[in-house]
């Protein structure tokens, strides 16, 4: 009786937590805004997350690879698609010998999710281990050395989640933003408690509409005319999301953004709490003239000074480069670094 009593429970615990897999719709034709490598295989692949969140992901393979591989999952930049900066880094780090996947986060791009154009933090790490999931489960890869790229503010939710994420084995963070901090803060940290507490008041009256109308209002996207006395690092944001160099119909950035309150959590959110306790290989990566550039050094600090895990991690500064330098210049971006760093690590 009591081996039944148990039998039952289990199959009662199984089918509460079995969630069905979203059914996607992801485009077969090549649309990305790189070329088409013919050094590595490209598929579609998805994994869900713990959420119940169905990813869609490229997976890019090396050409006669054999024997099971290091693997790296790579997101980001924040608002951006996997056929934008996030599949470059993977195609070319497939290359470079390394499974690779790019993902789309939850509520964006081919990913699953209602409502769309949502965010937070708690998604964004959760995104990321559910790549891992994968990886660990995939027959081609070794589950000993898998890696993680984030891109822009996937580089500072990337090293949140190497502060979580023991299976992690090596992490590079690429131009990165701190989402959380911009949210709070703003560009260089000028908002005061006053500042905040406006934008809690705005955010919250934007519900109540949302509530109301019964739809999402759009906020976010890179501002289109670019205006003549823009920011520099606007027109780089434009110059990259806006053209044919990196416009992509699926990207937030590219068009209408997030949800006005999709991120609004991130506002009381701080990253990186842990930093100094991430024992794996971290690599910070960051343009020398990007206006982004001291949240990249700060973290590189937030996770080595006093830490006694410091010996495995570096901060890489490219000379001249901006910070949308680094979401697709392969002249520029210092792929042979990531390719001896991930080699390093994932050994």
């Amino acid at each position: 009786m009591r081996l039944i009593i148990i039998a039952a429970l289990l199959i009662a615990a199984f089918s509460v937590t079995s969630v069905s897999a979203e059914r996607l719709h992801m485009t077969k034709k090549w649309d990305k805004t790189f070329a088409k490598s013919d050094k590595v295989d490209h598929s579609k692949v998805t994994f869900r997350n713990r959420f119940g969140i169905t990813l869609a992901a490229d997976m890019y393979v090396p050409k006669n690879a054999s024997g099971k591989l290091a693997a790296i999952a790579v997101s980001g930049p924040f608002g951006a698609v996997k056929e934008q900066s996030s599949g470059l880094y993977a195609q070319t780090m497939a290359e470079r010998g390394f499974l690779t996947v790019a993902f789309d986060p939850s509520f964006t791009g081919e990913s699953g999710g209602e409502p769309r154009y949502m965010n937070s933090p708690d998604f964004a790490v959760e995104d990321f281990q559910a790549a891992v999931d994968y990886l660990s489960n995939c027959d081609k890869v070794d589950p000993d050395r898998i890696g993680i790229i984030g891109i822009c503010g996937w580089g500072g939710f990337a090293l949140d989640v190497a502060a979580l994420d023991t299976r992690i084995k090596a992490t590079v963070a690429s131009t990165m933003y701190n989402i959380p901090r911009c949210a709070a803060m703003g560009y260089n940290d000028v908002n005061d408690a006053d500042a905040r507490y406006d934008m809690r008041v705005a955010a919250n009256a934007q519900r109540t509409a949302d509530y109301k109308a019964g739809t999402y209002t759009l906020a976010g996207g890179v501002i289109d005319p670019l205006p003549a006395d823009a920011p520099q690092f606007v027109k780089d944001y434009y110059a990259y999301y806006k053209t044919p160099r990196g416009y992509h119909k699926r990207s937030l950035n590219s068009n209408d953004g997030w949800a006005a309150v999709g991120g609004i959590s991130q506002i009381n959110r701080a990253i990186l709490t842990y930093g100094k306790e991430i024992r794996s290989a971290v690599m910070v990566l960051h343009g020398e003239k990007a206006h982004s550039r001291y949240m990249g050094e700060d973290a590189y600090k937030e996770i080595t000074e006093g830490s006694k895990y410091a010996a495995n991690k570096e901060l890489v500064i490219v000379p001249g480069a901006s910070h949308c330098d680094l979401y697709d210049r392969t002249d520029i971006i210092p792929f042979a670094k990531l390719d001896t760093f991930f080699k390093t690590y994932l050994k």
